[in-house]
C-alpha cells in the first residue's frame, strides 16, 4: 500500500504570514510537495504559479468563488437565479486552474436562500444544481479538468448549506453521470453529519477525487485532542487503495510548522512519498 500525498491547504495553515505566495512559500520548507487553495483569486495567476513553481509546489485544488460574501453567498451553483454569476465564476476558476496546472476545482453548491425552508426549496435547488453541474462538467471536459462536490457541515459550520452530507452529494453525482465530476471527502465534515466513517469511506471512495481532514470537533491538525483517531483512518486509506491527495485544511493552534508534528511522525514511519511525484 502507497503512503499518502499530503497537500497543504494555504487559504488555512500560516495564517500567521501576509499573502498566499508566502503561505505557499513556507509550506514548500514545511515539507510539502503540494498544495491547495480555497479562494486564490485575490492574487494574480502568475504570482501564485510563480510562488508554487519556486517552492516546488504542485497545485491541486481550488475553489469556485463563493460570491458575494458580504451578502451572505458561499458558492452558488445550487443557488436559483445565480446561474448566470455561478458560470462567470466557473470560467474564472477554469482560468486559474490553468494558469496553475491545477488538476481540480471544487464547484461550491452555496446556501439556501435566507428565510426560505429547506424542505420546500430542495427540489428546486437540485434542479438548479443539477443543471449547472452539466455545464460544468462540459467545460471542464474541454480543459481536462475535474469537478468536485464537497458535502459542508450544517451543525456547525454552515447551517444554511444547501450540499451537506455524503448520500446527498453521491446521489447527485449519479443522476449528473459524468465521469469528470466527483466527490471531495472532507472527513471533518463527514464525521459531524453522518459519523459512520468506515462505512462511508468504504462505500463512497470509488467516487473520491480529493480528501481533506481535520480534528472533530475544534478543526485543529489531526495530532489534537478530539474524536477522530487518524491513524486508523490514514490507515483505512492506505488499505482502500486511495490514491489522491489528502488536504489539510484545519486551524493551526499555535505555530502552524510546530503544530505538523503528526505529519513528520507519518513521513517517518511511512515515508514520504512526493518526493520526486
Amino acid at each position: 500500500m502507497a503512503p499518502l500525498r499530503f497537500s497543504a491547504n494555504v487559504s488555512w495553515l500560516f495564517p500567521e504570514l501576509p499573502g498566499l505566495p508566502a503561505r505557499l512559500r513556507a509550506a514548500g520548507k514545511s515539507g510539502f510537495k503540494a498544495a491547495e487553495i480555497g479562494w486564490p483569486y485575490a492574487e494574480t495567476p502568475e504570482a501564485l504559479a510563480r510562488a508554487a513553481r519556486e517552492a516546488g509546489l504542485q497545485l491541486v485544488l481550488i475553489n469556485t468563488p463563493p460570491g458575494d460574501r458580504e451578502k451572505g453567498e458561499n458558492g452558488l451553483g445550487a443557488v436559483p437565479g445565480k446561474q448566470a454569476a455561478f458560470r462567470q465564476g466557473l470560467e474564472q476558476a477554469v482560468l486559474y486552474a490553468k494558469a496553475l496546472d491545477c488538476p481540480r476545482i471544487h464547484l461550491m453548491a452555496g446556501r439556501v436562500p435566507h428565510g426560505a425552508d429547506r424542505a420546500a426549496v430542495r427540489g428546486e435547488m437540485e434542479t438548479v444544481f443539477l443543471d449547472n453541474l452539466r455545464h460544468a462538467a462540459e467545460v471542464l471536459a474541454r480543459e481536462n479538468l475535474v469537478g468536485l462536490l464537497e458535502p459542508i457541515n450544517t451543525r456547525i459550520t454552515d447551517p444554511q448549506y444547501f450540499l451537506d452530507t455524503p448520500q446527498q452529494a453521491a446521489a447527485i453525482l449519479q443522476k449528473v453521470g459524468r465521469p469528470n465530476l466527483q466527490l471531495q471527502m472532507d472527513i471533518f465534515h463527514w464525521q459531524i453529519m453522518d459519523g459512520n466513517l468506515t462505512g462511508n469511506i468504504r462505500e463512497f471512495l470509488p467516487i473520491v477525487g480529493h480528501v481533506q481532514v481535520a480534528q472533530v470537533p475544534g478543526r485543529g491538525d489531526p495530532g489534537s485532542p478530539g474524536e477522530l483517531n487518524f491513524p486508523y483512518l490514514f490507515q483505512l486509506l492506505e488499505d482502500e487503495g486511495y490514491k489522491g491527495f489528502v488536504g489539510c485544511e484545519y486551524q493551526p493552534q499555535g505555530d502552524t510548522v510546530e503544530g505538523l508534528s503528526w505529519l513528520r511522525s507519518y513521513w517517518d514511519r511511512r515515508g514520504h512519498p512526493q518526493a520526486g511525484q
